[in-house]
């Protein structure tokens, strides 16, 4: 059975309708919009953080929208087991609720960046990630000023024994290098999970690149995977 999606909207939010769009129009999902200021999550099963500028980006990125009341209830759902995707300001959200380790700093150019990058799944047996094939490179545009991640070293070597970091920026042909780097990210990080494997964080925008009339579609084997973890 596909699970049903929520899709938090907070002020700000600018990725919440295309999220919603790719899950209703091109998935035929069963989804609901989430306002920041509710609690109920409408019986979801995956809970969706779009990107965009919550609050403005005051103090920090997602620092405010963390405090949203509906995040208390994302919280207690991440915590029990419920799976979640953020999505560049969501991946920011996710960090300031401590559901994810690490930070998000700004680009080391000090500007925006707004392209399509290559991503290398370094994990493909996951929730999210169970659709990609083993050396697969996908291509996702990314649009952010704070996608440089960054951890204490003992967070590294723990989110690498784990096999938490799930996408790396990388060549055309997967080649992971800094040459490659966007954005500085330690290690080339683009997206990481927690322990258990049920949270996802990932700058690159894969609702961005589901609709074959755009001409790409690397975006739905994210999607995919999560539906593939509801059915199998």
């Amino acid at each position: 059975m596909k699970p049903k999606f929520g899709v938090v909207v907070f002020p700000g939010s600018n990725c919440d309708h295309d999220a919603y769009y790719v899950l209703k129009k091109i998935f035929n999902y069963d989804v609901n919009f989430l306002w920041h200021k509710e609690s109920d999550l409408q019986e979801s099963e995956v809970i969706i953080l779009p990107g965009g500028f919550s609050y403005g980006d005051y103090l920090r990125s997602g620092s405010i929208a963390r405090f949203s009341p509906i995040m208390n209830s994302v919280i207690d759902f991440a915590n029990k087991g419920g799976t979640v995707l953020g999505i560049c300001n969501g991946f920011q959200i996710l960090l300031e609720a401590g559901l994810l380790p690490g930070v998000l700093l700004k680009n080391n150019s000090l500007q925006f960046v707004c392209k399509d990058v290559y991503l290398m799944t370094e994990n493909i047996d996951t929730v999210f990630t169970n659709s990609i094939s083993e050396n697969d490179v996908l291509k996702i545009p990314i649009a952010h000023g704070e996608g440089n991640y960054f951890a204490n070293e003992y967070t590294i070597e723990k989110l690498e024994s784990n096999k938490q970091i799930f996408f790396r920026y990388s060549s055309k042909d997967g080649n992971v290098d800094m040459e490659y780097n966007p954005n500085g990210s330690i290690l080339n990080i683009a997206g990481i999970a927690n322990e258990k494997g049920n949270i996802l964080g990932m700058m690159p925008h894969p609702e961005r690149c589901c609709d074959p009339l755009l001409g790409k579609t690397d975006g739905t084997k994210i999607f995919n995977s999560i539906i593939n973890s509801f059915i199998n």
